[in-house]
């Protein structure tokens, strides 16, 4: 998903080119006033936009009857209402992530401790926690993964449960003892839940008939999966740029839309498109 502020003036533009030739006349280049969130004078959108019609007062509904269209610009500002509330959850549950990612990371790096000193049952305590802790993550994002979801179409939290899946089911921990990652030591992901299970008697079993092979592998995924989280969360990385996106596409648009609102009427106001859209954006209004 494409968000930024320059992202949402072409938008904008785009929908000016299919909506609005009639409203402005073919004179009026609309799309270079929302050029203008791409440079750091902001406030030039709005000084422009001031410009372009009178102000003739708005209607009990909303709308600026002063226009030539006035329901085609309630309709815009209602679209952009939209992608204010939509981007503000996107926001919220993509920083929930941020911090649910460094925890598991953390989670899983609390498996370095497990080592030749380590019982039988400490290294079975350790492995088992890691799997609740790593579940707890996958069905805290699971709703917002989904078709419809706060985060469904946000390539970096897909990324993040990808990478960290695919850590998880990492074949080559433990190979210089004869093992084949998690899986040799009774962790497994199911395909269509995503969720990992644990299998208490085959660690049991390798750990009489391999325990070297066991602590290696362990002590090899925690440095793996552990860092793997560090790096999705590293400036520069998905996460990071996606927030900062999002982060200026809403400051760009809280700077501007109350004279948008002026010039072309209220809208209709932003709906929940889901429960979790509801919950994501009570988060963000609680948190600000």
């Amino acid at each position: 998903m494409n968000v930024s502020a320059t992202s949402l003036s072409l938008q904008l533009a785009a929908f000016r080119a299919q909506s609005f030739d009639a409203l402005l006349g073919p004179s009026m280049d609309f799309g270079s006033i929302f050029q203008a969130a791409s440079s750091s004078d902001a406030s030039s959108a709005a000084d422009k936009l001031a410009g372009l019609t009178g102000a003739g007062g708005l209607s009990s509904t909303g709308r600026n009857t002063s226009l030539f269209d006035p329901e085609s610009a309630f309709n815009m500002m209602s679209v952009i209402n939209q992608k204010q509330a939509d981007y503000t959850a996107q926001y919220s549950e993509l920083s929930d992530m941020k911090s649910e990612v460094s925890d598991i990371g953390s989670a899983a790096q609390a498996l370095s401790s497990v080592a030749a000193s380590s019982s039988n049952a400490d290294v079975k305590d350790a492995l088992q926690k890691f799997v609740d802790d790593y579940n707890a993550w996958v069905k805290r994002f699971d709703g917002d993964m989904q078709q419809g979801g706060v985060l469904a179409g946000t390539q970096a939290a897909q990324v993040a449960r990808w990478e960290l899946d695919q850590s998880v089911e990492n074949r080559f921990y433990g190979v210089d003892d004869g093992l084949n990652g998690l899986g040799s030591i009774g962790i497994t992901i199911d395909p269509k839940t995503k969720l990992a299970s644990f299998d208490a008697a085959k660690l049991d079993s390798v750990l009489a008939s391999n325990r070297k092979g066991v602590l290696d592998t362990v002590q090899e995924f925690s440095a793996h999966f552990s860092g793997a989280a560090k790096l999705l969360n590293s400036a520069g990385n998905f996460i990071p740029n996606q927030l900062n996106n999002l982060g200026s596409a809403l400051q760009y648009i809280s700077n501007n839309i109350s004279s948008w609102r002026s010039e072309f009427g209220t809208g209709a106001p932003a709906v929940a498109s889901s429960a979790q859209t509801a919950k994501a954006l009570a988060a963000y209004r609680q948190a600000a």
